[in-house]
């Protein structure tokens, strides 16, 4: 059943041409990063599904997933993309930053600074957690093994190395006690994977590790699919993963998909695209829906990447950057 969380980081979900249309036929390519393949599976379906009975036109939803800054970088340097999903607002500023495709403020166009879920960072460990993790102190401790995707390609291992280091922040700490204690941290992590699903992979998989850092909606979907293996381990705090998304509208102008893509990145803020994003163990961000479910996700105390880092743009200049405090801690 594990294959399932291995599908091909490319997959078309294609609908049924009918010459009587008074529309030609649409693709559409969204690049998203590594973890949403099993949501966007759904969601695409859904959209393909909604569009057909609203407009008549039938339209191919194609994806491309990977480590999402890797993903981003690919988008700015010409990767045609109508849309772009990412887990942090970073890798959809550099499309404006590098290469113009998007207008700088692409964050005010729709809801929530177009981040329509939300996840968080936490723990996976093997059945019965027989380390005995229970918070961020456990991961440092000698003779622990810790599976973290790489912060340099992926917003997953970003989000898991600020996590760390705003949990020593949040308790009091000043940034030498979180840096010592990130230091600690990744003297544990034997390999670093590019995204957030060859890290899972490297855990579930090749056997490696005595806990996997990644998302609440892939630890959950491991979860469930091989669910006597693991046991999730909710940390007394963590990061606030916002899932930004946008309509590329260079390239979307240029394949005269610009309505479409409109309508597609709208849908993910509909009550259809959040249910199907509670489906998934994404954290809704539309109210209605978010109450609906509330009991369906564990409250935490998050902090943000505002709250602690005084905003992306500070935390990958001082954090990620060449180097920077990551490079200085992982050489």
């Amino acid at each position: 059943m594990f294959k399932k969380l291995l599908i091909p980081a490319l997959f078309a979900i294609s609908g049924v041409f009918s010459p009587t249309l008074t529309y030609a036929d649409t693709t559409l390519l969204n690049v998203s990063y590594d973890v949403t393949r099993e949501f966007y599976k759904d969601f695409n379906a859904s959209f393909i599904k909604y569009w057909k009975a609203k407009t008549g036109e039938t339209v191919t939803i194609n994806q491309s997933h990977g480590g999402s800054s890797k993903q981003a970088r690919a988008v700015a340097d010409g990767l045609e993309a109508d849309v772009i999903s990412m887990n942090q607002a970073p890798d959809i500023d550099i499309l404006y930053e590098r290469s113009k495709l998007i207008p700088k403020d692409w964050q005010k166009r729709l809801p929530n600074a177009s981040s329509a879920t939300n996840s968080t960072t936490v723990f996976l460990v093997r059945k019965g957690n027989p380390k005995n993790i229970k918070d961020w102190n456990d991961l440092i401790k000698p003779g622990i093994s810790v599976v973290i995707p790489n912060p340099k390609t992926s917003g997953n291992g970003k989000y898991s190395y600020l996590a760390a280091w705003g949990y020593v922040i949040r308790k009091d700490g000043d940034e030498a006690k979180a840096k010592d204690f990130v230091t600690k941290l990744f003297k544990n992590v034997p390999v670093l994977d590019t995204g957030g699903r060859g890290a899972t992979t490297t855990f579930a998989q090749r056997d490696i590790g005595d806990a996997l850092l990644t998302f609440e909606n892939e630890v959950n979907l491991i979860k469930k699919e091989l669910g006597d293996k693991f046991d999730v381990v909710y940390p007394s705090a963590s990061i606030l993963a916002e899932n930004p998304i946008s309509v590329v509208d260079k390239f979307a102008k240029k394949h005269k998909t610009e309505a479409v893509a409109q309508a597609y990145v709208e849908y993910h803020f509909s009550e259809a695209g959040q249910e199907i994003a509670v489906h998934h163990y994404l954290r809704p961000s539309v109210a209605s829906v978010a109450s609906k479910y509330k009991d369906r996700f564990k409250s935490l105390d998050l902090f943000t990447v505002d709250e602690v880092f005084g905003g992306w743009a500070k935390a990958q200049k001082t954090h990620f950057a060449d180097g920077g405090t990551f490079d200085q801690i992982y050489k």
